[in-house]
C-alpha cells in the first residue's frame, strides 16, 4: 500500500459529549467519494488529545470499516512519552490501521538524538509503517532534516508529514531521502509548492471542507500541469487562511457545522469560535458557495 496523494486529517464529530459515529461514517464516505487518497484519524485535527483510548480505538475501527480497503487509514498515535506512543500504536494496529502518524514528542523538547531514539524504539516494537510528523508550531520542537534522513534509513519509517513551514528543510529531505521515503505537506498553504520540491502529497485540514478541490491540485500536479496546479492552489488561498482564523480544528469543524455536515461541538479546552472570526469564516464560506 502506498501512502501518497491528497489525504485528509479528518475532524472527529461529537454529539452530546460522545463520539458521533454516524456523522464520522458519513464524513469518511464523502471524503472517499470526493477523490481523497487517504484518511488520517485521531490526529491534531481530530481532537485526539481529548479522546480516551476506547474512543480513539473505536474511531479507527469505524474508519477502517468505511474505507473497506479503498484508501489507507492512518492513525495518529503520537504522544510525549515513548511507551505511551508504543501502546497507542499497538492498539491502532489491532483496530486495523494501515499506518501510523506519530508526532514529535511535545513539551519534553527532546534533543535530535532523543527524537531519533524515540522513533526507533517505536519502529522496533510496532509492526506497521510509520509516518513521522514534524510540527514545531505545536510541539516547540523542530526535527532537523539530518534527523529525518537518519530515520528514513529505518525500515518501518516510510515518510514524514512536514509542517515546519521551512521550504529549505523540506527541499533537503526531498532531495536526499532514500527511494520509497515520502514527504507529505502538512501545511495547506504550501501544498503545491512542496509538490514542486518533490513532495508526494499532503495531509490536509482544508480537505475536510473541499476534498475534491484539494485532491484536484495534487492530480493536476502529477499529470504534469504545473501551471494549472499552481492556479488551482491559488484559488484556495482564502479558504486555507480561514481554516486557521483560530486554533485548528475550531474553524474547520465550525465550517462543517455551517455546511450542515455535523454538530458544532468541541471538547475543552477548545471552545466555540469567537463571534468576529465566525463572521469572517461565514463570509469566506459564502464566497465559496459552501454554506448549507
Amino acid at each position: 500500500m502506498t501512502f501518497e496523494g491528497a489525504m485528509t486529517a479528518i475532524v472527529t464529530p461529537f454529539r452530546d459529549g460522545k463520539l458521533d459515529e454516524e456523522a464520522l461514517r458519513e464524513h469518511i464516505r464523502w471524503q472517499i467519494a470526493s477523490g481523497i487518497d487517504g484518511i488520517i484519524v485521531c490526529g491534531t485535527t481530530g481532537e485526539a488529545a481529548t479522546m480516551d483510548i476506547a474512543e480513539r480505538t473505536r474511531a479507527v475501527h469505524i474508519a477502517v470499516e468505511e474505507a473497506a480497503g479503498r484508501v489507507p487509514i492512518i492513525a495518529g498515535t503520537g504522544s510525549n512519552a515513548t511507551q505511551t506512543t508504543i501502546e497507542s500504536s499497538r492498539q491502532a494496529v489491532e483496530a486495523g490501521a494501515d499506518a501510523l502518524l506519530i508526532v514529535t514528542p511535545y513539551y519534553n523538547k527532546p534533543t535530535q538524538e532523543g527524537l531519533y531514539q524515540h522513533y526507533r524504539a517505536v519502529a522496533e516494537t510496532v509492526s506497521a509503517p510509520i509516518i513521522l510528523y514534524n510540527v514545531p508550531g505545536r510541539t516547540a520542537c523542530n526535527m532537523l532534516a539530518e534527523t529525518t534522513l537518519r530515520l528514513a534509513e529505518v525500515d518501518a519509517i516510510v515518510g514524514i508529514k512536514e509542517a515546519s513551514g521551512d521550504l529549505e528543510q523540506i527541499r533537503t529531505i526531498c532531495t536526499d531521502a532514500p527511494e520509497g521515503f515520502v514527504l507529505l505537506s502538512g501545511e495547506d498553504a504550501q501544498n503545491e509548492a512542496i509538490y514542486r520540491l518533490g513532495g508526494r502529497g499532503c495531509i490536509s485540514v482544508t480537505a475536510n471542507v473541499v476534498p475534491d478541490r484539494v485532491a484536484q491540485v495534487w492530480r493536476t500536479h502529477i499529470e504534469g500541469e504545473g501551471d494549472r496546479a499552481q492556479a488551482l492552489q491559488e484559488k484556495l488561498v482564502e479558504l486555507n487562511r480561514a481554516m486557521f482564523f483560530e486554533t485548528n480544528p475550531i474553524p474547520v469543524k465550525t465550517a462543517l457545522a455551517l455546511m450542515g455536515r455535523m454538530a458544532e461541538e468541541f471538547r475543552l479546552p477548545l471552545t466555540p469560535m469567537g463571534e468576529e472570526n465566525r463572521e469572517k469564516l461565514i463570509a469566506v464560506l459564502r464566497a465559496e458557495q459552501l454554506l448549507a
